[in-house]
């Protein structure tokens, strides 16, 4: 059973060539804009959760998992022949949602400063 250190050394290395495999080696248009934010590898090593963040509308984020499933044989073949891994893991891609939460909260915070006072500041003389 690898270490749970080992597991974060292979989810970060698996990380970094995905992003690079998917921004500048895949021709399918509908990954522009795909960044990968996170690979979490199970404890046996056979499986990765890779997230990514995709811009548009649920539709548009729904047809890039798609592509990305149906490309993951690819990947895991182009991937297998650059890392020095005894078995590169099967991927299963997931939207990452944080990036969509955090932008909210964002949007509230702004929100919150743009509308008129409610009487409880207090001036300074």
């Amino acid at each position: 059973m690898p270490t749970p250190r080992r597991q974060a050394r292979i989810g970060e290395l698996l990380q970094e060539e995905l992003s690079t495999l998917i921004q500048l080696e895949m021709q399918d248009p509908r990954l522009n804009g795909v960044t990968v934010t996170d690979v979490q590898i199970s404890p046996d090593l056979g499986h990765a959760r890779v997230y990514v963040s995709v811009m548009g509308e649920a539709a548009a984020q729904q047809d890039v998992l798609r592509a990305l499933q149906r490309a993951s044989g690819f990947m895991r073949r182009e991937l297998s022949a650059r890392l020095d891994l005894r078995r590169v893991p099967d991927f299963s891609f997931y939207l990452d949602k944080s990036v969509a939460r955090s932008q909210r909260i964002l949007d509230l915070f702004d929100r919150i400063k743009s509308e008129p006072g409610d009487g409880s500041e207090v001036e300074e003389e």
